[in-house]
């Protein structure tokens, strides 16, 4: 009886392996680089006591722990083992994340996973793969595009590494990308992408103004470069979801019999006007937001990432402010205890 119980489990496990081998071959290629890049990371102490280290990468680097501490003492995130070792990328780029959206809908594609649930973007530690993926997707017709994020939560399942990468950001910025990041190893919804991201990024940046504050003083130029970055970014997202917005409605306008050539054209139009009228926006630098969509415009999962990482931060500032008077650790308390771990 035993051996028959045994063979049925056996052959369970293989059912299942090869029902979902493309699941987990990918899962098991994806964790043997998370390891790696662990393994191969460098504690901090060691990277500021080696000669060879940029001294202009050690004053950033300097300022991390800084951060984590901020976070767990006035914030109350974790306090994991993340960003206590540095992982030098030697200038390359070494994360590709494929996102992909209906060509006439704002739609996206999701894929699903253990623990994280369903997420509309996959990731990718060798480039030529995550370029399969994105001409699979295009083939199928997809709107499709890759992106080098700035950093990344494994949820805890590793101890995420500071990257050489984060450490060429402004302060501010750094100290956004490092409390977005723990807010996620602190609080994941599984198949909830746009409240986990919304969340993060209201709080990274939010949290940021009372780090720099602390650390540099109100008038420092740190908190001074932060503000305008941030006042300008806000401007910026506010101008992308109106025009999301608008994409929406016309693709509401579309039947069945318009042809895929004018439905295209209609779309490439309302694109172009949303990127040409960022030039009315009133930025302290303009340039840097309008100049990358000279060459090509971007398409629906351009729009759609605005929806998931910025759509509810006035949203999240009023519950900030009405149901905790200002105090973001109340908020993050009172979301961890909504949705425990």
């Amino acid at each position: 009886m035993r051996r028959k119980i045994l063979a049925v489990v056996a052959l369970v496990v293989v059912v299942l392996a090869v029902w979902q081998w493309e699941l987990l071959s990918y899962g098991i290629n994806q964790g043997l680089w998370q390891w790696r890049i662990v393994r191969d990371a460098r504690p901090i102490a060691e990277c500021l006591a080696d000669p060879t280290f940029p001294d202009s990468l050690k004053a950033k680097l300097r300022l991390i722990p800084a951060i984590r501490q901020f976070a767990i003492d006035s914030l109350g995130l974790h306090d994991t083992e993340n960003y206590q070792a540095v992982y030098d990328q030697k200038g390359k780029e070494i994360l590709w994340v494929v996102m992909a959206c209906e060509p006439f809908a704002l739609r996206a594609k999701e894929w699903t996973f253990p623990v994280v649930g369903s997420v509309p973007y996959k990731g990718y530690f060798e480039k030529p793969k995550a370029e399969h993926e994105r001409d699979q997707l295009m083939a199928a017709g997809y709107d499709v595009s890759i992106r080098n994020p700035g950093g990344w939560s494994t949820l805890g399942w590793f101890n995420d590494p500071i990257l050489t990468g984060m450490l060429s950001r402004d302060e501010g910025d750094l100290a956004s990308l490092i409390i977005h990041e723990m807010v996620h190893a602190t609080l994941w919804v599984p198949d909830s992408v746009d409240f986990n991201e919304n969340l993060a990024s209201f709080i990274g940046d939010t949290a940021a103004y009372f780090f720099l504050r602390s650390h540099f003083g109100e008038h420092s130029p740190e908190y001074r470069a932060y503000l305008e970055d941030d006042q300008d970014y806000r401007k910026y997202s506010r101008h992308v979801i109106r025009g999301t917005r608008q994409l929406d409605s016309l693709y509401r306008t579309f039947s069945p019999i318009d042809s895929v050539a004018v439905k295209r054209q209609k779309k490439q139009e309302l694109i172009h006007e949303i990127i040409s009228t960022m030039d009315t926006l009133s930025l302290y630098d303009k340039p840097k937001r309008t100049s990358r969509f000279l060459k090509k415009l971007p398409n629906n999962t351009y729009f759609i990432s605005f929806l998931y990482y910025q759509s509810r931060q006035s949203q999240f500032g009023e519950i900030l402010e009405r149901q905790f008077n200002g105090n973001i650790r109340a908020m993050i308390q009172h979301y961890r205890e909504r949705y425990p771990q």
